[in-house]
């Protein structure tokens, strides 16, 4: 977007004649040179334009309101101005009063077809512009064709397309603008010069707001700027449309400086030094005076939501400054809340920050799907100040190291537990078979056991067959050369005769494996492993070295054992 409006300087707000237009509208570009953070496209586009080597399709991507359309009108003037003096050639900097470039600003050139791919989804409306395409632009240097929102075509639509943009009309372009690039086939893509619209950065952003609400005599205090410029995440139409609703709240005369404390009404934002408060108070474990800061908030008209991601913010803030101090000024504050940033960086540590991060994070989850948002928001201030006694996770894996070696005096193996927040289970290890384990460290030359005849498949690079005996068959009985299974119903038949063939290669001895006709099966080998994993775990969880931390974690239980020569 662009400091410099479409038409003339607007006279001041209050004192122009006709309807009001919307900053959005009339601080749109009119050329490449002003388009602002969009350098590399400037360039590229500028040369081809220059040089004549023009490509036949165009993709714009990027996030709303960062000028894809924009951008697509400026290339289409600038393909079709002729100059004041109707002899101009291509240009970057379409003069803007001859007869094409006056049609395509206001809409109506006839060579210049806008389509809406949000609305006109299917073939039928991507086979209108297949058969325009044949015929010579009516006035136009170039037919222009501009699909905005692309991804949302059809398949069929596409399939439509293809053959067009492989093998174009020398006199036709393709513009296509998208937010979301990853759902345009490939073979789109590939047919197209793409272009990828940058996110204005935030000081860009908010020199040009300034610069706009300079030309519209509008007063605004810088931290309400950062305000807007924060809330716009990087588009320019969506700044524009913010600092036009703050103008309006403000009076829209002119007469009154935009405040921050306005901005903060006008987006539902919480204060931010009352930010700063809740977080300190809640990193204290301070859960009363939270709760009570957090209900001030609520009267003042922050929205929950904002609150928690005010709270994810400064945990980020914090963060960021004890990785680089100079990130102190990202969060847009003044100087005062600068240095008491630089004091809550420096009394938390890397650990406790990431988290409080996470835990804002499911907070924030939790939230969205809480019948009551406040109600959502004051359990989250609980749980984070009942973490904040809790010492940093480095430290509780030391402790229960300690314990864990004073409680094997004996210097012997000991049974320890992984204990996580609630995620699925590991895939068990592979098995013991009938309580006793393979030796793993040995090579299995002659198997003593079910389960080392399985091992054995494992070692050998047979993973179909070695899964199917861990998984599906059920023993018997075994005895060295002779192997009695009850199979699963609609096992293969010559699976048996494969697994004895293997094993009789390999231990250099003839092997039986057959199905049983009686005898009570055993267990598989992965539900013996899941049984015996299952009860170490719960042996462990009464164990008084670990009971105490999983007490300390609400939900927190131990999803894997392992044993060690040593303890953790």
């Amino acid at each position: 977007m662009s400091s410099q409006p479409v038409e003339p300087p607007a006279s001041p707000i209050g004192s122009r004649p006709g309807p009001y237009r919307v900053l959005a509208r009339t601080y749109r570009p009119q050329r490449l040179s002003e388009l602002i953070g969009q350098e590399a496209l400037v360039r590229t586009l500028s040369n081809a334009l220059q040089s004549g080597r023009l490509a036949h399709a165009f993709l714009l991507t990027g996030i709303r309101g960062v000028g894809k359309t924009t951008t697509a009108r400026i290339i289409a003037r600038a393909l079709n101005c002729i100059g004041p003096d109707g002899q101009g050639q291509p240009t970057p900097e379409p003069c803007g009063t001859c007869e094409h470039c006056v049609a395509i600003a206001e809409g109506r050139h006839i060579d210049v077809l806008e389509m809406d791919a949000a609305t006109r989804t299917g073939i039928d409306d991507i086979r209108e512009i297949v058969d325009s395409v044949r015929y010579a632009p009516t006035s136009a240097r170039y037919k222009v064709y501009i699909v905005d929102e692309v991804h949302m075509l059809s398949e069929k639509a596409f399939n439509g397309l293809l053959k067009t943009l492989e093998e174009p009309p020398p006199q036709a372009i393709f513009i296509f603008a998208t937010t979301e690039v990853r759902k345009v086939p490939v073979t789109v893509v590939s047919r197209c010069q793409r272009f990828d619209l940058r996110r204005i950065e935030g000081e860009r952003l908010s020199r040009h707001l300034a610069a706009i609400a300079a030309k519209e005599q509008v007063a605004i205090d810088p931290a309400a700027l950062a305000l807007i410029v924060r809330a716009a995440e990087g588009s320019v139409r969506d700044g524009l449309s913010l600092l036009d609703q703050a103008i309006a709240l403000s009076g829209g005369d002119g007469s009154t400086a935009i405040g921050p404390d306005q901005v903060q009404d006008m987006l539902g934002l919480a204060d931010r030094s009352r930010v700063l408060d809740l977080f300190e108070r809640v990193m204290r474990g301070e859960v009363k005076q939270a709760l009570d800061g957090l209900s001030e908030l609520y009267d003042l008209g922050a929205e929950p939501e904002a609150v928690v991601q005010d709270l994810l913010e400064v945990a980020h803030w914090l963060t960021r400054i004890k990785v680089a101090p100079d990130a102190v000024h990202a969060f847009g504050v003044a100087e005062a809340a600068a240095a008491r940033g630089r004091a809550m960086a420096g009394q938390l540590s890397t650990p406790v920050l990431a988290r409080t991060w996470q835990m804002l994070l499911k907070g924030l989850d939790d939230l969205r799907i809480a019948p009551s948002p406040l109600l959502a928001v004051e359990m989250l201030i609980v749980r984070l100040g009942c973490a904040a006694d809790l010492p940093p996770p480095s430290e509780i894996a030391r402790l229960l190291g300690e314990r864990g070696s004073s409680g094997d005096a004996s210097g012997g193996g000991t049974e320890t537990g992984r204990v996580e927040r609630p995620i699925p289970a590991a895939a068990p290890a592979p098995a013991a078979g009938l309580g006793s384990e393979p030796a793993e460290a040995a090579e299995i030359t002659d198997p003593q056991s079910f389960a080392e005849a399985v091992e054995l498949f494992r070692r050998r690079g047979e993973p179909i067959l070695h899964g199917w005996l861990h998984e599906a068959a059920r023993l018997v009985h075994f005895e060295r050369g002779r192997i009695e299974l009850s199979l699963p119903v609609g096992a293969s038949s010559d699976l048996t005769g494969r697994v004895a063939e293997m094993l009789g290669r390999w231990t250099r001895r003839p092997w039986s494996v057959v199905a049983a006709r009686s005898g009570e099966p055993a267990p598989t080998l992965a539900e013996q492993a899941t049984a015996q994993k299952h009860a170490r775990i719960d042996a462990l969880a009464e164990d008084s070295r670990l009971k105490p931390v999983l007490e300390s974690f609400p939900g927190a239980r131990i999803v894997d054992v392992r044993s060690s020569a040593s303890s953790l």
